[in-house]
């Protein structure tokens, strides 16, 4: 694809927004590839996301930065500009299970996802081999139950050190402090089963299994100090019956959460997905 400048923002709802952002581009001679918006009557506010075709626009990415921020200061816009060009550093955090974080090296491997991998970080060993036959970096920083504050102050060091513009957490198992969560606002992506609150804790699927549930699903969201309850980027189902057993709703419940990450981080990737409170706004 060739490159464009990806512009998101939301701002007060008013008159005038489309055609001012619009009026912006057309008259540096710029072409818009692709257009979204949404006006939320609940919260009064409107969000859109404007793809623009770089090589029709006279300056740089900064200069247009520059250019367009009267407009948004006129409009009390909260908003960004990004290069589809430049990819995005994404850390991966995985603990035991292997199933979103293999999916996740595939589809980088095959660059089924525009980003780059610098590392992946895990509290265990598990997953070195698969990890490093990709040529990304493994870092093993175990967790002691006594003072798990410097597995996380590693943790940080690392995604810092790596200068990550988002962290997954590939079936991570540790919970975040709440200072890590603040430290990287929306950055932060998670997968879990749908099932919660319902069926918390160990084995939710045969807790699930033994109540007769006929859906199962993943939710990926942003990660908030709020315990698996971040603004929802992407969410997905498929239906079971009584004829499956707890190790086939495993099984099928893997396959949903490998498709919902993978589609949730293409978004974030994209700059499709714009938060507002708990909510989020998907352009998708």
């Amino acid at each position: 694809m060739e490159r464009r400048f990806r512009l998101v923002l939301s701002c007060p709802d008013r008159v005038g927004i489309v055609s001012m952002v619009s009026n912006f581009i057309s008259s540096h001679g710029g072409s818009i590839a692709d257009a979204n918006q949404h006006s939320d009557p609940t919260c009064g506010y409107f969000f859109m996301r404007v793809e623009i075709e770089a090589k029709t626009l006279p300056f740089s990415l900064e200069a247009l930065r520059e250019a367009f921020a009267p407009i948004a200061n006129s409009f009390s816009m909260d908003w960004e500009i990004h290069d589809s060009n430049r990819p995005k550093r994404v850390v991966l955090m995985a603990s035991k299970e292997s199933h979103c974080l293999a999916d996740l090296l595939y589809r980088y491997h095959s660059e089924e996802l525009f980003c780059e991998i610098p590392c992946v970080i895990s509290n265990h060993e598990k997953l070195r081999s698969m990890v490093e036959w990709h040529g990304i970096p493994y870092f093993h920083v175990p967790v002691d139950a006594d003072n798990k504050q410097a597995h996380f102050d590693k943790v940080e060091e690392l995604i810092l050190e790596h200068k990550a513009d988002a962290v997954v957490l590939a079936r991570y198992m540790q919970i975040l402090p709440a200072g890590m969560c603040d430290h990287f606002p929306h950055r932060i992506i998670n997968i879990h089963h749908s099932f919660l609150p319902s069926f918390a804790g160990a084995r939710p699927y045969h807790q699930a299994h033994e109540r007769g549930v006929k859906l199962i699903g993943a939710t990926c969201h942003y990660v908030t100090e709020d315990l698996d309850a971040g603004p929802i980027i992407d969410q997905d189902v498929t239906r079971i019956s009584h004829r499956d057993h707890p190790e086939d709703m495993v099984r099928l419940g893997r396959d949903v959460e490998k498709q919902v990450l993978a589609r949730g981080l293409r978004w974030h990737l994209e700059d499709r997905v714009l938060v507002h409170g708990n909510k989020t706004i998907v352009f998708a």
